[in-house]
């Protein structure tokens, strides 16, 4: 998978977390991912098509949710609920926005749909593409959360 494309989905998460919920984060390795088992609690989904098709995924642990969201909405916020999801949704949908944006800067078209939320324990991710899963681990002060992408190649 390009680096570009990765790059470019990183930069937007710290972007988007540091700027709209004032959480610091740090990407850790991007790994190979060989199941669809979801690395949390809560996930947004949103599928992209353009020059490749293919989807990017947030994922969650209740912990760093609960922080980014509270911090989004100035309000202590302790259970995974609606306005939860709602945010997740979000913030998936601004993420990858911004990354678009990016790539649309180095010449290469994406389009976004609409995400989608999922919320449980062990809940599983289907991305819509056959491409290879590339994950990305990120850690905050509070929790962690994971990327995936999936492009087709």
């Amino acid at each position: 998978m390009d680096s570009t494309l990765i790059n470019a989905i990183v930069n937007a998460t710290l972007n988007v977390l540091g700027t709209m919920a004032s959480v610091s984060s740090w990407a850790g390795k991007p790994y190979l991912k060989v199941d669809d088992v979801a690395r949390g609690d809560v996930t947004g989904v949103i599928g992209m098509t353009g020059e490749a098709n293919g989807t990017i995924s947030l994922t969650f642990d209740e912990a760093s949710i609960l922080n980014i969201v509270s911090n989004l909405f100035g309000e202590e916020i302790s259970d995974l609920n609606r306005d939860v999801s709602d945010a997740v949704g979000e913030l998936t949908n601004m993420i990858s926005g911004q990354a678009r944006r990016e790539l649309e800067e180095a010449g290469r078209l994406f389009k976004g749909a609409v995400p989608s939320v999922i919320t449980g324990k062990n809940h599983r991710i289907s991305h819509f593409t056959r491409g290879p899963i590339i994950a990305i681990p990120f850690k905050t002060e509070a929790g962690q959360f994971t990327i995936e992408v999936c492009i087709e190649p």
